[in-house]
């Protein structure tokens, strides 16, 4: 069913002016906690690096390897002397991907993951609200964020003064959050989302209407998929929204053979021309799955190249759009992190105590 209704801060007379601010970065610690590696190409970062590049020859040119694997050899290094671990998520660049991270993932891989996270420093290669999950789940350790303007539109576009005026609108009516949101909007919630559960978490509360915020569009597809009255927010991702139905009509027009597959956070008219829909980890399966020989996949560039780096054999076709805020971490600063142990995420610890709760009954649920 359509959803019911959609409302967004305009449609508020009483709504304080401003962006949800949850959390507090402590930039680098007074002094670099070890020495600054020297980044030279020699036989032993070539030696060292050869099982990385063997993973991404397919989608790093070889003229730009001797350039990031010194890099990329420290901050392996770096990591081992911190006792740390790297989380990417699926929409970082294929030398952080495959070259660095330990644990990579969509949404809700990373926040399950990072439960069972036994490092005591975590360096989060994600938007600025996956680092803030980190720390909600868990307190005890140190969280980086290798540039924390790594922001998110999603996020940024709801606060949790706007819940509360949903809730007083819909008393009684329980509110799920897409987990692209603050610390501050995750509080006043009752269960978070990703776009990989988000039909499962909807339709586990047995209410006849949710409240769902803060995409439009993934609201969209979750009232196509289930008879709960959905209301939802007028958010949008900045890379999603931007994909038509005319583009993918074009690709189909040069080649009716191809295959299409995208992300449920598109508008609907790209969803109905897709042979596919789903979260960047069930796109990522039905790709290993099915092993297209010409694939399109709806979503962020970047996704497309670690995905390809795992299946050569797959010829991606490349409408992709890039993600400014992912692409804020780079190698650099991410060495630079692990070198001055900054910029780590704090957050107000009463107010993580209320967000963790709709994040771990989101795990929960999952388990």
């Amino acid at each position: 069913m359509p959803i019911a209704a959609i409302y967004g801060p305009d449609d508020f007379t009483n709504r304080p002016p401003g962006q949800a601010t949850s959390t507090s970065v402590i930039p680098t610690r007074t002094a670099p906690a070890l020495p600054r590696p020297s980044l030279e190409w020699t036989s032993e970062v070539e030696r060292a690096t050869a099982p990385i590049h063997a993973r991404v020859k397919h989608v790093i040119p070889p003229i730009e390897w001797p350039l990031m694997a010194p890099t990329i050899h420290a901050i392996n290094q770096l990591k081992r002397a911190h006792n740390a671990v790297i989380l990417a998520h699926n929409y970082q660049a294929p030398e952080i991907f495959h070259g660095v991270a330990d644990i990579g993932g969509d949404s809700l891989q990373l926040a399950v993951e990072a439960t069972k996270v036994k490092a005591d420093v975590i360096v989060q290669c994600g938007v600025h609200f996956m680092a803030e999950t980190s720390k909600l789940l868990n307190p005890e350790k140190t969280v980086l964020i290798p540039d924390s303007r790594a922001g998110c539109s999603l996020a940024a576009s709801i606060t949790g003064a706007d819940v509360r005026l949903l809730r007083e609108r819909f008393p009684g009516v329980p509110v799920v959050a897409y987990v692209n949101t603050s610390a501050e909007v995750k509080a006043e919630v009752d269960i978070c989302c990703t776009s990989s559960n988000a039909v499962q978490v909807v339709e586990s509360l047995g209410a006849p209407s949710v409240i769902f915020l803060p995409d439009r569009y993934l609201a969209t597809y979750v009232a196509s998929k289930t008879n709960v009255k959905i209301i939802a927010w007028k958010g949008a991702c900045e890379v999603h929204e931007r994909f038509t139905g005319d583009e993918l009509r074009a690709f189909r027009d040069a080649d009716p053979s191809v295959q299409i597959i995208a992300h449920p956070e598109c508008p609907p008219d790209v969803l109905a021309e897709a042979d596919f829909t789903g979260s960047t980890a069930h796109m990522i399966n039905w790709v290993r799955e099915r092993r297209p020989k010409r694939l399109v996949m709806i979503t962020e560039c970047s996704m497309a190249d670690n995905v390809r780096a795992e299946l050569p054999d797959v010829e991606m076709l490349r409408p992709c759009n890039l993600c400014p805020h992912m692409k804020r971490i780079t190698l650099s600063n991410i060495l630079e992190s692990l070198l001055t142990l900054g910029e780590e995420v704090t957050i107000d610890p009463a107010l993580a105590q209320r967000a963790r709760r709709s994040v771990e009954r989101m795990i929960n649920l999952k388990n």
